[in-house]
């Protein structure tokens, strides 16, 4: 393994990025940055009233151990609060030094690839319908003890679908050198198949 080494996974919510991610850190031994979770962590503090973009500025790593950040409030805060320039910029770097250290890093997000680290040696783009991904999202929060219903989650896929795709400042799609994994009809040990396939291409 070269090093550094940048393996960039973008994609959106509920499409698998995270596990893909995680298992292809996993497998080749490197660092593991959900970058998500900064963005979940600036909006977390901001339903409680704090300006995001100070937070952001002086976010703390004891932030990312809330254990309310995967609720589904807590995404949608996120997903308008990645959408101001000033919160982005104040993260940036913080990711850029993750992705460049020593012994190789994955990071996972929504704009890995064309944003933070295009130049990362590996980029992937792990997508599905907003239907798989919607149904996925709801046995999780159901799992979690979340009162939901599979309207309302589809509705705030699509919702946050949305913002992504059309924010002005680094919108979600792939790269254009990015390998796209759909996971729609795929196992998860297919997509994790997949994915270090793809790495493995580089690396040969």
């Amino acid at each position: 393994m070269m090093s550094p080494f940048t393996i960039a996974i973008d994609g959106p919510a509920a499409a698998g990025k995270g596990t893909i991610s995680k298992a292809v850190a996993a497998y080749f031994d490197l660092a593991h940055l959900d970058t998500g979770l900064l963005y979940r962590a600036v909006g977390a503090r901001m339903l409680q009233g704090e300006d995001p973009i100070a937070v952001a500025q002086t976010l703390a790593a004891d932030d990312l151990e809330n254990p309310a950040l995967r609720t589904a409030e807590v995404a949608q805060a996120a997903s308008k609060v990645a959408a101001i320039p000033d919160v982005r910029a104040a993260l940036l770097e913080f990711q850029r030094a993750f992705a460049r250290r020593s012994g190789g890093a994955v990071l996972d997000g929504r704009d890995i690839g064309t944003v933070i680290c295009p130049q990362a040696e590996v980029k992937l783009f792990v997508t599905a319908s907003a239907e798989v991904r919607a149904q996925r999202r709801l046995a999780e929060l159901t799992e979690r003890g979340f009162e939901t219903n599979y309207d309302s989650v589809l509705e705030d896929v699509r919702a946050r679908d949305h913002r992504d795709t059309n924010r002005a400042d680094a919108p979600l799609k792939p790269a254009e050198d990015a390998v796209v994994v759909d996971t729609s009809e795929m196992s998860i040990a297919d997509a994790v198949a997949k994915a270090v396939a793809a790495v493995e291409a580089v690396l040969d």
